[in-house]
């Protein structure tokens, strides 16, 4: 089950796993805006091309709900992270790579919909990603990447490996998003 936003909520952040990467599962800012907005969601704002909605809702928002709308209105199908406003800030308040990273567009934060069981997670060793860095936080897998995203040691499908639905942004996209939250 995946992460419940709190009632008090009213700002939310949606996350599209893997919208406009290359040719793949193309989708217009444009009609993902009004794809939310025929839903009834508020303020509906996109940051940048890669599937990142915030908006408002005076109810309780579900991933399942919001794939099932973007498939129906786009054909496109992709999994979904909601974060309330609040859990994205902690998200980036907890980063703990912050004092380590000297460029925002290298360092990674894999936002997941649920808390994955770390127990069952198979990684390379710190040794052996050096000189990257991979830190799991609270809510988020934080990933220092010197030489950038395409240069990874983690295997390509290491965030399906999760078990959960997981989305990463660079530094500088979820601030972009957490500015976008701050304004109405």
């Amino acid at each position: 089950m995946g992460y419940r936003v709190r009632m008090t909520e009213t700002r939310f952040v949606a996350l599209l796993r893997g919208i406009n990467v290359g040719t793949a599962k193309r989708i217009a800012m444009a009609d993902l805006r009004a794809c939310y907005e025929s839903a009834g969601f508020t303020n509906v704002r996109t940051v940048l091309q890669s599937g990142n909605v915030v908006f408002d809702s005076a109810g309780p928002v579900d991933a399942a709900v919001l794939e099932s709308l973007v498939e129906d209105a786009t054909g496109v199908r992709a999994g979904v992270v909601v974060l309330g406003a609040q859990r994205l800030r902690t998200i980036l308040d907890e980063n703990p790579l912050a004092d380590l990273a000297d460029d925002p567009a290298r360092l990674l934060i894999t936002f997941l919909d649920e808390v994955p069981d770390a127990a069952g997670i198979r990684r390379p060793s710190d040794d052996d990603l050096l000189p990257e860095v991979v830190v799991f936080g609270r809510y988020a897998v934080y990933q220092w990447l010197p030489r950038g995203v395409s240069e990874s040691r983690l295997p390509a499908g290491f965030a399906k490996s999760l078990g959960t639905v997981a989305t990463g942004r660079n530094l500088r996209t979820a601030q972009k998003i957490a500015a976008l939250l701050d304004e109405h």
